[in-house]
Formats: C-alpha cells, structure tokens, sequence
C-alpha cells in the first residue's frame, strides 16, 4: 500500500518537472521570439534614420505613435547637390507626408529643423504638405531654421525653438546670372510675396514687419536681413514658444489626446 502511494507521488512529482520544464522552455522560446522582433525594429528604425532621419515613435506610456522627420543641411530641390553636402531631399520628405495623413497608424507628426535653407519651390511644398496635414504637427528648431526653413518651422499647429537656436530671415536670392530687366524684378518680387504670405498666414507676425526684418541692413555683414535668436523668434511672432525636445513631445502628446476626445 505504502509502496503504491510512494509510486503515485514519484508519477506526480515527474509530470509537475516535466510541466515546468515544457513551460520554462516555451517561455524562453517567447522571449527569445521577443527579442529578436525588437532586434529587427530596432534594425530597421536604425536604417530609416541613416537612409531617411525618420524614425516612428511608440514606445510612450500613452501608446501614441509619433512619426518623427528632420529637415537637416540644405533643402534639395530639382538639382542635386554635391556628395559632401547634407541635404534634405524634398522627393523623400513628400511621399512621407501623403503616406502619414493616409495612415490609421501614425497619431501625430515631429518636426526636427537644422537647416540652412535651400531650394524656395522644394522648401514651400514641404511646407504647405504639413500644413494640410490632418494629423496634430510640432516643429522643434535646434541649431538653425534660415531662409526657406522659416516657411516650414512655422508650418506646423505649434512651433517651439530652443533658446539658443537661430533663424535668418531675408530676402529671396538667385543664384547663376540674372537678367537685369523689370520681368525678373517683377519674378522676385512674386516668389517674395508667396513667401511672406505663407508664413504670415501661419503664425502672429505681421507682414509689414516681416519685409523689414528682411530688409534690415545693419545686422549680416554681407547680406541683408536679420538674425532672431531663440526667444527673439518668439517675440516677433514667428514661433510659439521657447522650449526642448521635451516640451514638444509633451504638448503634441496632449495635442494628440485632445484630438482624441474630440473625435469620441
């Protein structure tokens, strides 16, 4: 009798090791599943920013994804530009853009600028594309957002620059030869005025105030125009506020859930 009892006992005890082993071995197969998935996103998020410098974020404690795009060196328009030169190219940032707005996916879209300026027609369709953009947007301006980056830093539903960062606001310039008659002056002065427009359109600056920073002649050595660092951008109008990656990831994360309740 005892003999039988024992035999039970060993039985159960054998097939309770076997049901943690089976168990111990599946969980390790999930985790290692697990983390070769992470392996590949991480892969994959690492070759975006090399090839593109987008990159989704979704690991916040919200659970929104937030498609990231840095508008870096110089905008590239229908020309390319040397091998040595960061650029930005406008056929890249576009189809990205139609491709956020028609995704269920992406909640909300950040804006990284460090650029220089660039091609006018290149720089002004970036800019009206986050415009229409339906999904919540945030512009960050770090080291600088000169020229035809203004039109796009401010493009946004709200803008935020560092203290330190700079924008130069001038007028429009061509390179190559010019000729020197009152239809090119009349051109200029066109490509200007859709400039100034778009930007007055989407921020507190007037225009009037605007052509006169441009026309400026006391501030760039060989240029004119003018130079607003950080805080200066804010109280021309031209940015909403001063502030870091921090503050703007916050606000478009309360943007996005404002969004959200207005929709319930």
């Amino acid at each position: 009798m005892g003999n039988k009892n024992s035999n039970k006992d060993e039985n159960k005890d054998k097939n309770k090791d076997k049901n943690n082993r089976t168990y111990s071995g599946e969980k390790r197969e999930e985790k290692g599943e697990n983390g070769e998935k992470r392996r590949d996103k991480e892969q994959h998020q690492d070759e975006r920013i090399g090839e593109l410098g987008q990159i989704t974020l979704d690991e916040n404690a919200s659970h929104h994804r937030i498609h990231l795009i840095s508008i870096i060196g110089e905008i590239e328009g229908h020309d390319n530009l040397g091998g040595t030169s960061k650029t930005t190219k406008y056929e890249h940032v576009l189809p990205q853009l139609a491709a956020i707005e028609d995704s269920q996916d992406i909640d909300g879209v950040l804006i990284l600028l460090n650029t220089m300026g660039g091609d006018v027609e290149a720089g002004l369709a970036i800019a009206e594309m986050i415009a229409s953009l339906s999904k919540p947007t945030v512009s960050l301006v770090l080291g600088g957002s000169h020229s035809i980056g203004v039109p796009i830093a401010v493009s946004t539903d709200y803008s935020y620059i560092v203290p330190t960062g700079t924008m130069v606001i001038h007028p429009v310039r061509l390179n190559g030869m010019v000729i020197g008659v009152q239809q090119t002056f009349d051109y200029f002065r066109q490509i200007q005025d859709r400039i100034t427009g778009f930007v007055c359109a989407h921020c507190r600056i007037a225009k009037s105030r605007l052509e006169e920073l441009m026309m400026e002649t006391g501030v760039l050595t060989k240029d004119v125009g003018t130079i607003l660092v950080g805080g200066e951008a804010v109280e021309e109008g031209i940015i909403c506020q001063v502030g870091g990656i921090r503050d703007a990831v916050a606000k478009l994360h309360d943007m996005v859930d404002q969004k959200i309740a207005d929709t319930k």
